[in-house]
């Protein structure tokens, strides 16, 4: 499998550094299409910066975001929702062990499950969506097959495209969203498919460009509906 020249990695990297964009953000709307034009509660994991939980705000009655890093929170809290959106409240906590009570009609979970034990954490947001609920994920995976590297080759120019046109040809420092702590991704995309429709059957995961890949699970209705699921 081919990896990129030195020099040039070295004169993307600093391009990028120069012209960032949160390829997190890139997924926000995507992730809108994906759950219905209205719903109750929704609970954002891994929060960051608040920028997923406000948009979830325009479509929900009520929101709340969590996250384990508390400098990143404090900057989500400081910003408001939009006018006519509903309330959204921040909570450092542990996505393990510190989700709040109670199910939720939507859950979200972008670039975090890569710093948990993945199944564990899989298991633990399934146990608070609600009957009828839609959980989405967007996560990192670690490129190992050969259509892994085509689809991250394939995202180099885009990347610098979307850059370059995000930030008008000016240099600009990164966005509040990219300041929070980030770690490498291990699993591949196979372990993570595999593990996922394990704990959540029927779930749909796909390879995604700029390097993520996404999870989309409705939880059955009924037992009738958790029967034929998991068959």
């Amino acid at each position: 499998m081919m990896t990129l020249p030195r020099r040039l990695s070295a004169a993307l990297d600093r391009f990028n550094a120069a012209h960032p964009w949160d390829h997190n953000a890139h997924y926000h709307r995507w992730i809108l299409r994906q759950l219905p034009r209205r719903f109750g509660s929704a609970l954002d994991v891994g929060s960051g910066a608040g920028d997923l939980a406000r948009l979830l705000a325009t479509c929900a009655e009520r929101v709340h975001g969590i996250d384990a890093d508390p400098g990143i929170t404090a900057r989500a809290r400081e910003q408001a929702p939009a006018p006519g959106a509903a309330p959204v409240t921040f909570t450092v906590a542990d996505a393990l062990t510190g989700v709040p009570a109670g199910t939720y009609d939507v859950i979200t979970c972008v670039a975090t499950l890569h710093h948990l034990p993945f199944t564990d954490a899989l298991a633990v947001l399934r146990g608070h969506l609600a009957p009828g609920g839609t959980l989405v994920v967007v996560g990192l995976h670690r490129a190992r097959t050969a259509g892994d590297h085509l689809l991250g080759a394939l995202a180099v120019p885009l990347n610098a495209a979307v850059g370059l046109v995000r930030s008008r040809g000016r240099t600009r420092p990164r966005p509040v969203a990219m300041t929070a702590p980030t770690r490498p991704a291990t699993m591949t995309f196979r372990e993570i498919a595999h593990g996922a429709r394990e704990v959540l059957p029927g779930a749909v995961v796909r390879r995604r460009l700029f390097w993520r890949w996404t999870l989309v699970w409705h939880h059955p209705r009924t037992a009738h509906a958790r029967r034929r699921v998991s068959r």
